[in-house]
């Protein structure tokens, strides 16, 4: 597809003339304006928000849950426009993005029948292009807002509110648990007024009065925990503000729950917090929702009162919540200290599944942020964001392992990098037999980093000092040497023995037909997480030295076209190959030391059982091919046709790939009606060194793309990767109606993050066990891979006859990278002596 400059763009903000302004006053002669190539000018997408769809009566439901606003500008103008619904996957796969450059092809205006002065630009058609260089460090806020004439008052063109005027505001674009917009007030204005405390009821009293109807007393409580958001949105409601979070608060005679109800959340709920002290007034009471989670916090030894809670609506009555200053906080209140649950390392392997403890530790490893949809919402649907996080506190050679989800804290959510000190609190402790435990956030966890401890109330806990104490030991440099950012990551292992259960849509690894594993890939949204079995054979398997074969798929995504636009699925490259497997590009030779490896006791290891033959190929790559078509090529096809070959060796010391394949592959792969290329591995999927001077672009790169465009946000080029070699290894369905190639990327190091919480039972190195075990035995302990004693290529694929007529389940981790990328990575293979039902 044909790159689009933003060049025009430049010149457009320069000269004053505006793509936009010119647009919206051709818009108001026609009803759909198509616009040519030469009539189109690239603007940049500067903001991309999401809101529940409108569900008009009388018309056509909308295809999509969501809707979204695009806000884009030319350099001279800002404009908001509403996306037309049948353009939403390109932001479902992200290739509509913030920062990027689009071309308006097609475009419409949309007056609202039901509202006078508010209409808007609709785009029905565009064009995708590369990110926006102009853009970059510009104020865009600066700029005008371009409104049609007539509609200077419309609040939704010129305010944080949706254009669709029957929604109030915005959801996060990633997910529904973030607070997103201007509606949500941050800080905590405190009240130094004069309070009459003495006519307040005691939380122990207001079980017996649930029935009551007189006027409840007010209320004098601490705040004990925060949940996470909880947005309970849905088509055909009348409420504009639905949301919900819970508060656990406590006065002298106990806990419990308090609920902020609707416009309530977007006014307080980033202003209370954990220690704050609360005078509340009309105040209604319910019985509790009894199917909620809750924190576990018996070790306060206070009571808790779970029959009753406290909710504070907006209307009917109004509550009021009166924040008291801490400096105003009398002891006679006797209100109770925060209790925290603090766990080092050491003594989580103590705790029984599914405690909840509280820990402190320095991030040693964050990794990227992902997405997976929750299996309880359908309409409308909803995705969890989460990351994994390694955190030592120096009481064990093991980090905690930590699955940590959005917890309604964006700014600390986004921002958990290595060498910060990371608190997180409810969080519960997963076991999985055969892996070391890990933790997991609850509803009710919160995070803090570094820059958020101040005022918290765990600072004076003991456990948090002492290891405080213990960082005060550490050596930056030391440290900084075992950290990572980013990159592939899944806990826990799969485990030994795969078992299929009686219900396997819940199945913690759902085995799927290969008809069932296409559509999977085809409907990943961006960034969004799966992992699945399959069963089949494995046909071939290939050696990539590097990422550098990748290079025509670099671009993060290509430009679209024509109506409706689709992300493009550029396959030339795994094609190229697919056909060098069956022997239509030349081999190229081993090395002298190579081919003693793969010759032991006089007889080659491509030898396989049964008198099955199996070869192992050297490709050169493609530029290192152009002269050496011909006779060769026939001959190697005709060999490997007829099952008569078992090695060829052509002199070439610089081959970029090498591969295996199985004897009836080159027949097989005839006949078979699909194969779905994939297998690529990509810079998004291998973790980075950490390091202070990269630390805003490495944060960028492994968070989703934001859904507003900043002027701070980085320039910096990304730090190049270092691939250490993986393996491409082709799948074919076990009733041979579809293939897929998929990466396989082994741990090789000790301090890699997969490596922790491995298991690592001694094998053999041969392709099976590697396969099967997800590393190379024994890992690496230096730092430098060169110097370290791996299995060579050459000595994995040597083995791989014994991969011939297996049949195999093989566990898959999907994730959409962005664009046309989908990565598709081998977990773990299992041979039929590790399946039960």
């Amino acid at each position: 597809m044909e790159e689009m400059s933003s060049c025009s763009s430049t010149v457009t903000a320069v000269s004053g003339v505006s793509f936009l302004q010119k647009t919206l006053e051709r818009l108001s002669s026609t009803q759909c304006l198509k616009l040519k190539a030469e009539e189109s000018s690239p603007v940049a997408v500067i903001a991309l928000q999401r809101y529940l769809s409108e569900q008009t009566d009388g018309q056509q439901p909308q295809p999509d849950t969501y809707s979204y606003d695009v806000t884009v500008t030319d350099g001279v103008w800002r404009a908001k426009c509403f996306l037309d619904p049948r353009l939403n996957h390109l932001v479902h796969k992200s290739v509509l993005r913030t920062g990027a450059d689009v071309r308006i092809t097609q475009c419409s205006f949309v007056y609202n029948e039901r509202r006078l002065g508010h209409g808007y630009i609709c785009i029905e058609n565009l064009t995708c292009g590369l990110s926006s260089v102009w853009l970059r460090g510009q104020d865009v806020t600066a700029l005008p807002i371009l409104v049609k004439h007539g509609m200077e008052r419309s609040v939704a063109l010129q305010s944080d509110v949706p254009l669709q005027v029957s929604r109030k505001h915005y959801l996060a674009l990633w997910n529904n648990d973030d607070p997103e917009g201007d509606m949500w007030a941050i800080g905590s204005p405190s009240s130094d007024t004069v309070l009459d405390v003495t006519k307040i009821t005691l939380l122990c009293n207001l079980e017996s009065n649930i029935r009551n109807t007189w006027k409840p007393l007010p209320l004098l409580v601490k705040i004990m925990n925060k949940s996470r958001l909880r947005y309970y949105g849905k088509f055909g409601q009348k409420i504009d503000y639905p949301y919900q979070a819970y508060f656990e608060v406590a006065d002298q005679s106990g806990m419990m729950s308090l609920v902020l109800w609707n416009e309530l959340c977007p006014e307080f709920y980033q202003r209370l917090n954990v220690g704050m002290v609360l005078y509340l007034q009309n105040y209604t009471l319910k019985q509790s929702y009894s199917k909620r989670s809750r924190p576990q916090m018996g070790h306060h030894r206070m009571m808790s009162f779970n029959s009753v809670e406290i909710c504070l609506n907006p209307r009917n009555p109004a509550s009021v919540i009166t924040v008291i200053s801490p400096k105003s906080v009398l002891p006679q209140w006797e209100l109770p200290e925060v209790p925290y649950q603090f766990t080092t390392r050491s003594e989580l392997e103590k705790l029984p599944k599914s405690s909840v403890c509280d820990i402190i530790g320095l991030v040693t490893f964050v990794g990227r942020v992902e997405r997976v949809k929750s299996k309880g919402n359908i309409v409308p649907e909803k995705y969890w964001t989460y990351r994994w996080v390694h955190a030592v506190d120096g009481s064990s050679d093991l980090p905690f392992i930590l699955e940590v989800f959005s917890s309604s804290q964006s700014e600390i959510f986004n921002h958990i990098c290595p060498m910060t000190y990371l608190v997180c609190t409810q969080m519960r402790v997963c076991r999985v037999e055969g892996s070391v435990p890990y933790l997991t956030t609850s509803c009710e966890t919160e995070m803090f980093i570094t820059g958020h401890h101040k005022g918290q109330p765990y600072v004076t806990d003991p456990r948090v000092k002492s290891f405080i104490q213990w960082t005060k030991t550490l050596k930056d440099n030391i440290v900084l040497q075992k950290t990572a950012v980013g990159g592939h990551y899944c806990y826990p292992p799969a485990p030994k023995i795969f078992t299929q259960s009686a219900d396997n849509a819940t199945a913690q690894i759902p085995l799927v037909a290969f008809t069932d594993l296409k559509r999977e890939i085809e409907t990943l949204h961006y960034r969004e997480h799966k992992r699945l079995a399959i069963q089949g054979q494995i046909m071939a398997v290939q050696y990539m030295k590097s990422l550098k074969t990748m290079d025509s798929y670099q671009t993060e995504e290509g430009e679209t076209s024509g109506f409706p636009v689709d992300t493009c699925e550029d396959t030339e490259q795994d094609s190229t190959c697919d056909r060098g497997m069956v022997g239509q590009t030349t081999a190229a030779s081993l090395s002298p030391s190579s081919e003693k490896v793969l010759t032991r006791g006089g007889k080659k290891r491509g030898q396989t059982r049964e008198g099955h033959q199996s070869s192992v190929i050297f490709r050169s790559t493609p530029a290192k091919r152009a002269g050496h078509e011909g006779t060769e090529i026939r001959q190697e096809q005709e060999e490997i046709k007829s099952g008569s070959k078992e090695m060829h060796h052509v002199e070439n010391q610089d081959s970029d790939v090498l591969s295996w394949q199985s004897s009836s592959w080159p027949k097989q792969q005839q006949d078979v009606p699909e194969h779905l290329h994939h297998g690529r591995l990509f810079e998004d999927s291998i973790s980075q060194r950490f390091t202070f001077d990269e630390k805003n672009v490495l944060l960028q790169l492994s968070n989703l793309h934001p859904s507003r465009w900043k002027s701070e946000q980085t320039t910096d080029t990304a730090p190049s990767v270092v691939c250490p070699g993986y393996y491409q290894i082709t799948i074919l369905g076990i009733n041979k109606q579809l293939a897929v190639n998929a990466a396989y990327l082994p741990v090789v190091h000790s301090d890699e993050p997969r490596a922790v919480g491995l298991p690592q039972d001694p094998h053999g190195n041969s392709a099976l066990s590697c396969l099967s075990s997800g590393f190379f035995c024994p890992l690496s302990n230096t730092a430098d891979l060169s110097q370290s004693i791996l299995p060579q290529p050459e000595e994995i694929l040597a083995t791989a006859s014994e991969l011939e007529d297996l049949h195999v389940v093989c566990v898959l981790d999907l994730c959409h990278l962005g664009g046309n990328k989908v990565e598709i990575l081998i977990n773990k293979v299992y041979g039929v002596n590790e399946v039960t039902l």
